[in-house]
């Protein structure tokens, strides 16, 4: 697979990510466990409207993706925004993850490949697809 058709293809599966999980587990509810981490993360009272808020905040972010606005920005703040959330959910949370503290490996993961698909093989420095 030649380079920028890899490149092409990670960045459509990098916001296939945040916006089946910003839409299904976290919109649509569809994944309950989302929700009881927020709560028991920032409680119970508001829990249902702010997993909303990061429901939406994930379509965006898969919009940015897509987009290829400013990439690396976008890549950095992935990488950070995963990393914070998983640092978080592995001391507060873990019995909530579903693979519980085995999930800092897969989100180690996601940021590995989000750092490769833009740092090693974006040659483009546009903010076109």
């Amino acid at each position: 697979m030649q380079k920028a058709t890899l490149h092409r293809f990670l960045t459509f599966f990098i916001a296939a990510v945040w916006f089946i999980n910003g839409l299904y587990c976290k919109i649509l509810n569809l994944v309950p466990r989302h929700e009881e981490i927020v709560a028991r993360i920032l409680g119970t009272e508001y829990a249902r409207p702010l997993t909303f808020l990061i429901g939406i905040s994930e379509i965006v972010m898969s919009v940015w993706v897509i987009s290829r606005y400013q990439p690396k920005l976008n890549a950095i703040t992935q990488m950070s925004i995963v990393i914070l959330m998983n640092v978080m959910e592995f001391f507060l949370v873990p019995d909530l993850l579903l693979w519980g503290r085995w999930n800092f490996l897969f989100a180690l993961g996601f940021i590995g490949l989000v750092y490769y698909n833009e740092f090693r093989l974006s040659e483009k420095k546009s903010s076109t697809l």
